[in-house]
């Protein structure tokens, strides 16, 4: 059975912000909503709004489940929500600028600097090197969870290429198809311009030299990457170059992409492969993803790389504990939003705690992405309890611990009929010469009865998210 704070209420006592979408559900017969079901699946079908899993065998390309009752927020909640994602993106830029230059923060003690100097996302290469309004995440996916009517809490900050922005729009674009007349009434705020707002982030981030319009491309690693759907939709939506390394060249610290009519030099680019495969000249030198020289030509200020090189660090899971201290450092604010008290079992005393916990427990791989090398606690058998206590005790640096919370849940429509689910939210924030932040985000839902795991990989969903204008 699902507990906890449901964000539409209860029968009887149906929040506010849910009151429109909870008469026009009950105005729904069973019958019309199984046909605007199966219409938004084929919609999604058409469109080909897939993602890819390579790990299970058979067919890798996957339709994201999507549910039909939105997840509401009133203006007053997203404004809050947008003013401690604005201040928390802030002071990470800061802090990955501080910590390739002068490292103040390393020595006020504020961070340990064997965990940032020590760290593998910490880039050498960029010591030194500084950026264009001194913005290294240009674009920062945060993933959010709520416990309660007041209570928010972030999870991560995922700084290096985050994903799920195409999600988000196309789920706004099949609910105002298939329901336009609630949309009348709702008057639910826009996110259609997201791609406006990137388009002007990454232009507004280009290098000196640029006297007028900058040519912005996107850099994919190609048709097999899992999140390249989204690749294609953001190029296409903001009239820009989809290109791959094979596309590009770089020759006396420029950037060039090939076209049918030339070379024409490249000045932002907003890249979708990771560092260790960006350029093989300074990384993996097997790479055949990446482009040779690319780095050189960003250190030399011809080109802008969206995200920056080593932005990586401030998104790591035990770096993450620090970020409430960066805010207070380099704003000298108090955060608006939570962290999750987070236990680094690389310490011995938090080790010991967490082992002697681990059924109560979130326990986090400091690298892991997508929902795996997790383990859930109070989930979990007792077989895989003890395979994960052995991994914690082998390599205890590579994990956090953090409790199990009662994220709130938001009503799915299951073969049973409504029924709650726990769901989270990745808003994203747009830095360059200003902070742009679209009213919403991706949530995402756990559609396995009592699940926590939202992840698609791992069977998770996603619903449209309707910020109220009023």
């Amino acid at each position: 059975m699902v507990s906890g704070f449901d964000e539409m209420g209860s029968e009887g006592a149906i929040r506010a912000p849910f009151t429109l979408v909870d008469e026009w559900l009950k105005s729904m017969p069973a019958e019309r909503r199984e046909t605007k079901r199966a219409e938004a699946e084929l919609l999604f079908r058409r469109i080909g709004i897939t993602f890819a899993v390579y790990t299970e065998g058979g067919d890798p390309e996957r339709l994201i489940p999507f549910d039909l009752v939105p997840r509401i927020l009133a203006q007053s909640e997203w404004q809050f929500l947008a003013r401690g994602l604005g201040q928390r993106v802030r002071a990470l830029n800061a802090f990955i600028h501080d910590v390739y230059h002068d490292q103040d923060i390393l020595r006020a003690g504020k961070v340990p600097a064997e965990l940032i100097l020590h760290n593998p996302q910490f880039r050498p290469e960029m010591v030194g090197q500084s950026l264009p309004h001194n913005v290294y995440t240009h674009i920062a996916g945060v993933d959010m969870v709520r416990t309660g009517p007041d209570e928010y809490y972030v999870l991560e900050d995922n700084c290096r290429t985050p994903s799920g922005v195409s999600y988000m729009l196309e789920n706004r674009e099949v609910m105002q198809r298939l329901f336009p007349e609630v949309f009348r009434k709702a008057r639910v705020a826009p996110v259609a311009h997201y791609p406006d707002e990137l388009l002007e982030t990454l232009r507004s981030v280009a290098p000196p030299h640029c006297d007028g319009e900058p040519t912005v491309a996107l850099l994919t690693p190609g048709i097999y990457n899992s999140a390249y759907y989204e690749h294609a939709f953001l190029a296409d939506e903001m009239g820009i170059s989809l290109v791959e390394g094979q596309d590009l060249m770089v020759k006396d610290d420029v950037c060039y992409m090939r076209t049918t009519s030339g070379l024409r030099r490249v000045d932002v680019l907003y890249r979708r492969i990771d560092d260790d495969y960006l350029d093989p000249l300074v990384f993996r030198p097997e790479s055949m993803l990446g482009v040779p020289g690319i780095h050189y030509a960003a250190c030399a200020g011809n080109l802008t790389l969206c995200n920056a090189i080593g932005a990586g660090i401030a998104d790591d899971k035990a770096v993450y504990m620090y970020v409430p201290e960066m805010i207070r450092f380099y704003l000298g604010e108090e955060p608006i939003l939570q962290n999750v008290p987070t236990h680094h079992c690389q310490d011995p005393e938090q080790l010991r705690y967490v082992l002697e916990h681990l059924d109560e427990l979130v326990v986090k791989a400091v690298h892991g992405s997508g929902g795996y090398g997790m383990l859930v606690g109070p989930h979990a058998s007792k077989k895989e309890l003890e395979e994960f206590a052995a991994k914690l005790k082998a390599k205890p640096q590579d994990y956090i611990a953090q409790p199990t919370l009662s994220l709130s849940t938001v009503p799915c429509f299951v073969e049973s009929g409504l029924a709650p689910r726990h769901v989270d939210l990745r808003p994203f924030v747009l830095s360059g010469d200003k902070v742009r932040i679209v009213p919403g985000g991706l949530t995402r839902v756990a559609l396995k009865e009592g699940s926590l795991v939202v992840n698609s990989s791992q069977g998770g969903g996603t619903k449209d998210t309707w910020v109220l204008e009023v």
